[in-house]
This record gives C-alpha cells, structure tokens and sequence, in this order.
C-alpha cells in the first residue's frame, strides 16, 4: 500500500482545492483491483541492469537515487515501490556500480533523474550529479521533480547547489504540475530558483479523472506555465497502474479535450499527448481528430501492437 504523506504546505491545499486532494489523500477506490492494469506496466524492473539504474531505451538511461518524495501521488506509477523505507535511498556502492555500468555502454548519452524525488536527497544528487558529468559520453541530463508543488520551501540553498554540479551539459528540469491552482506564489518561487540553474524546464501533465479532465481546467495549467517561464511537454494517458485506475479519463473525452486545446492554444503552450505504452516500448503521440483515424491499437517503438485501452 503506497503510504500517505502531506507537507503542511500541501495539507492546506488539499482543504481548499479538491482537484489536489484527491490526488494526494487515499481513497478507497485504491483498493480496487482491476485485471487490466499492471503492478509494473512500463516494465521498469525487466530493464535494472544495477539497483538504481534502468537501461530501457538505447542511448539513455533512467537514474532512482530514492523511492521517496515529498508528498505521494496516488497516481505513481511506480507506486509498488515508492515510499518503501527498505528500498528506500542508494548508496555509494549502488552509485559506483551505475557509473560502471554506464561507462561499458557508451551508447547511452543521456540520464534522466527521477525516483522518487531525487531532490528531496540533495546531498546523494549532487554526488551523482558530479560522477555521471565528469564522463565524456554523458551529453544531456534531466532531472525530474515534483518538490516545487509539493513542497517549495525544500527547494533550498542545498538544491540548488547540487544543481549546479552540471556545467558541462545542459541541464533539463522535468517539473510535473496537474492543475493550475498547484501555481501559487510558494511554487513560483521555488520555480524561479530551478531556472536560475537550469538549462530549461519543461512540465509533465498525467491526465487523471477529478482533477483536470476538462478543457478549461487543462487550458489555465498550460496557459498559466508559459506564462511563468515553463514549456508543457508531455500531457500523458494514466499509466495503467494497479491501484490508480480510478484516476484513467475516457480515452474518447481526452482526445477530445486535446483536439479543442491544439486549436486554441498556442504551439509553445500546447503539450504532446502520448501514452507510455503498457508493456510496450515507448511514449506514442496519439492522432487527434483532425485526422479519421483507427484509434483501437498502434504499434510502439518496437512495432510490436498494443490494443487501445
């Protein structure tokens, strides 16, 4: 069961705000148990190659230096594991054993940070950080957070420094917001001290029932990011992950809601909608309806075909 965990920041959101609420607080519905969805349904732990490090894609790597965040989204993907004590945060031997493993594959060129929140361990990140920038190979770092909405005041002086270990390579922030009213004057502020360190930051949006699945809601987030300096990248379909299929929206109403929001918003504020294929290999753009498509299946990266859920 993927534990419950609330900043005081955030517990006063959560009166206020349903749409933050339901995202963070449990649910009954969690304990639903639906045959379609997957304890793991990005294969994630096929791929670890060491603890810590999964080499899915060829020419990049996904870096977990924890399993835990600020806050817990009832959403996560990787909920099996986050927020477990025991599996908890890398060591110095992990970290060793990762930067070997790199360095045999100089193929990957890119590492993508994510967890947990690997800036809620400052000290591990910038240790990480220094290693992976030193090798020649390493071309693009990312680093994915959810601390600014979560829990801004931890966007401190020791974040930031780790941070700015990356001077070599640019230095992308993965920044995920799900509803406009995550952007208050805390989070812009928290925002602000990532871009002065950061190459640019771009945000992740999960599509998720009861939180945005409307038009108006999706057009204030998207609108009110690249107002406050921040690209909207990727409008993802809920993973399906055992225990949050109550968040799944209608796959029928997002590409609707995504066909409305491409022609009213402008390029730089409208994200890709994908969907992190299920067991498959890949985040597939999906045909909006400017296009008379056949929306039952498509293929991944691979060409294996997935059918449409």
């Amino acid at each position: 069961m993927l534990a419950t965990r609330l900043s005081p920041y955030l517990k006063k959101l959560t009166k206020v705000c349903p749409a933050i609420y339901n995202q963070f607080v449990p649910s009954d519905k969690e304990e639903k148990d639906e045959e379609l969805t997957m304890v793991d349904p990005l294969m994630e732990e096929e791929h670890t190659v060491t603890r810590g490090l999964v080499h899915k894609y060829g020419n990049r790597a996904l870096v977990l230096l924890t399993m835990n965040c600020a806050a817990y989204c009832r959403f996560c993907t990787r909920r099996r594991k986050v927020s477990d004590i025991q599996k908890g945060v890398i060591n110095g031997r992990d970290l060793n054993k990762m930067v070997t493993y790199v360095k045999k594959h100089p193929e990957i060129r890119e590492l993508v940070f994510s967890g947990g929140d690997p800036l809620t361990v400052p000290g591990l990140l910038k240790k990480a950080l220094e290693k992976f920038s030193a090798l020649p190979q390493i071309k693009i770092i990312r680093v994915g957070t959810r601390l600014h909405a979560s829990n801004p005041s931890m966007v401190n002086q020791k974040v930031i420094d780790a941070l700015k270990v990356v001077k070599t390579q640019p230095l992308y922030l993965m920044v995920h917001f799900e509803h406009p009213a995550e952007i208050t004057p805390q989070t812009l502020k928290a925002i602000k001290k990532l871009q002065k360190v950061s190459t640019m930051l771009l945000s992740q949006t999960v599509s998720l029932a009861g939180v945005n699945d409307s038009v108006g809601v999706l057009y204030d987030l998207f609108s009110g990011l690249v107002e406050i300096g921040v690209k909207p990248y990727y409008f993802y379909r809920c993973d399906l992950v055992r225990g949050a299929e109550h968040f799944i929206v209608d796959f029928d109403k997002e590409v609707q809601m995504m066909t409305e929001l491409r022609s009213r918003l402008s390029g730089l504020a409208c994200p890709m909608y994908v969907i992190d294929t299920p067991g498959g290999s890949g985040k597939v753009p999906v045909a909006l309806n400017f296009w008379k498509v056949d929306r039952s299946e498509f293929t991944d990266f691979t060409g294996k075909k997935i059918e449409r859920i």
